[in-house]
């Protein structure tokens, strides 16, 4: 991740960033039927916080893409399109609360924190499963995703993920972590 107290690009960043978001746009049109990247190209150039989001997301290994249009809030919304959840955001536990309760072998980091940190949201359950309408990700990995309040106040945490054609939903201790799940994020622009 780039340095979080500078959360602007420079030009060369922007340029580069453009370009690569461009080609995986173009790459996988069947994510935003519809959509034309000159006019999410127009809303990243006003909103340059929201370039640095997604260069996090980038540099994470999330691979950003469009996955939605909110024509009533006029916003385009990127998830991770990478194939298996992130590798940059693997072996975290869920929050810091979590973090912290754990005694040994913690984690360097937690879902939440990091999230925040880029300037994005977990995916909520819904989310994710609007993601593998698009495709099957996470074939191999789990994903954290946000757990509702009653879960998390009793220790738990909600990750997701997809095997044998279908989209599990699945429980943990919140301080849990493992090697193979991460989180995947959203961004609206």
């Amino acid at each position: 991740m780039t340095n979080s107290n500078n959360k602007e690009l420079s030009l060369e960043q922007t340029e580069e960033l453009l370009k690569v978001l461009e080609a995986r746009f173009e790459e996988n049109m069947h994510r935003h039927k519809g959509l034309d990247w000159a006019d999410v190209q127009a809303k990243l150039e006003a909103n340059p916080e929201k370039l640095w989001s997604l260069n996090e997301m980038e540099a994470t290994g999330g691979e950003p893409d469009v996955a939605d249009y909110n024509k009533n809030e006029d916003e385009y919304i990127f998830y991770d399109c990478s194939a298996e959840s992130p590798k940059g955001r693997r072996s975290v536990c869920y929050d810091r609360k979590a973090l912290e309760s754990r005694k040994k072998h913690k984690p360097e980091n937690n879902a939440m924190d990091m999230a925040a940190a880029m300037g994005i949201e977990l995916l909520t359950e819904e989310d994710y499963r609007a993601l593998q309408e698009l495709e099957n990700f996470d074939k191999k990995t789990s994903s954290w995703v946000q757990t509702p309040s009653d879960i998390r106040e009793l220790g738990g945490a909600l990750f997701c993920d997809f095997r044998f054609g279908h989209v599990f939903v699945y429980h943990n201790g919140a301080d849990s972590y493992y090697g193979a799940r991460g989180f995947r994020g959203s961004l609206r622009v």
